[in-house]
């Protein structure tokens, strides 16, 4: 039987991947710094274990995970954070011999992480993208407006989520926003903002050897929180061929091996989707992908393991699924609309669930777990602020 080491148990997209591979018969070993973990709860986890914080303590993860590999023969670590896959993408010649690490390059993460490198080789692709000023010295903030008017969003270069993003209605307001950013996430970009009314859709892909593409999928958001933008929290799959055109054209630009998640806004304005991010990893929202037929973390396992596979390009369409506990519920809270959302929050015939699930039910007590685990734990506290 075949053994794969996934980290970041806390996650949906890591309980996704639990699920996807126990369900095919690979025993799973899930690992994380915290005992309460929703993926440790899981039926498909076959071991766990809980390791130093790979963001307090990175040289004791690395040695935690030296003994590990070293005293258990793994098939594959499957690194879900981004924090945890930079870190064993700059160890890969140390692993590799003794497990395999789907990952693409250190440097071809470390570059697609920063949004401003990202935004100008999209723009030599063709990629279509938001207005945006590179600001290279706060003296100048004062001619922003000549190049694009108000409102404004001001991004770190590099962060997660919507962490660190501001939005800035009038011109007055810009200089101290901006400083503020710039104190913690030195020259931020400022772009135009697309109008709140354009849709959201991410295009999921695995591209192997040359960039083909082993696998493709596309999902529309319906809810996000905060609702001004964060993580989805109810989204369907969707076929929109501009979008993986595009979506596909930058993979392949930036010579792409691995999984990936792309980001597009709609721009009601000109009907052109806009690029706002690149996921170098797995996403949140996963478990969508998995439902509707494309089960990326699998298929991820068996181009690692060199099994061959028709590309899986087709899918169900209209499939949905929620992240009711807390996100939706967050959201429904949040939003002054609450009783008029379309389609209902109380709508729950047909709708997938990232946790909840009759045939594995007791994540979600993992799930309650991590909620009083934050009273404790830094690090959780920490990206959680970045979901």
């Amino acid at each position: 039987m075949s053994r794969v080491f996934v980290t970041d148990g806390h996650w949906r997209k890591t309980l996704a991947a639990v699920r996807s591979l126990g369900k095919r018969g690979v025993e799973v070993t899930v690992g994380e710094s915290s005992r309460v973990a929703a993926s440790l709860f899981s039926k498909y986890c076959s071991r766990r274990v809980v390791y130093p914080s790979v963001h307090r303590h990175p040289e004791a993860f690395l040695s935690f995970l030296r003994r590990e590999l070293r005293d258990i023969q793994y098939d594959l670590v499957m690194p879900m954070e981004e924090e945890t896959l930079l870190l064993l993408a700059q160890h890969r010649e140390e692993f590799a011999p003794v497990a395999r690490l789907p990952l693409p390059p250190y440097q071809a993460i470390v570059r697609v992480r920063d949004k401003g490198w990202l935004l100008q080789h999209a723009s030599r692709a063709g990629i279509p993208m938001p207005r945006t000023v590179w600001v290279e010295d706060l003296a100048s903030l004062h001619t922003v407006k000549d190049a694009i008017p108000p409102p404004w969003v001001i991004k770190p270069r590099v962060s997660s989520g919507s962490f660190g993003i501001v939005y800035v209605e009038r011109e007055e307001e810009l200089p101290d926003a901006y400083r503020k950013v710039h104190s913690q996430f030195p020259f931020p970009l400022i772009q135009e903002r697309i109008p709140r009314e354009g849709e959201a859709f991410g295009v999921s892909a695995l591209l192997g050897k040359g960039g083909q593409v082993k696998a493709l999928f596309v999902h529309r958001r319906l809810r996000e929180y905060p609702i001004t933008g964060g993580p989805s929290t109810l989204r369907e799959s969707v076929r929109h061929p501009r979008i993986e055109e595009l979506g596909i054209r930058l993979l392949q630009s930036l010579d792409w091996h691995g999984v990936a998640m792309v980001e597009f806004k709609v721009d009601p304005r000109d009907n052109e989707p806009k690029l706002m991010e690149l996921n170098p990893r797995f996403w949140g929202s996963l478990a969508l992908a998995i439902h509707a037929g494309v089960d990326f973390p699998y298929l991820l396992y068996k181009m690692a393991m060199g099994e061959e596979f028709e590309p899986v390009v087709e899918y169900k369409v209209g499939v949905r699924c929620r992240w009711l506990l807390p996100g939706d519920i967050l959201h429904f809270f949040q939003n002054p609309k609450r009783f008029r959302l379309k389609p209902s929050f109380f709508r729950f015939r047909g709708t997938h669930d990232d946790i909840l699930s009759c045939d594995d039910p007791m994540p979600i007590m993992g799930g309650f777990l991590t909620l009083f685990s934050l009273l404790w734990d830094k690090d959780l506290r920490r990206f959680l602020k970045r979901r």
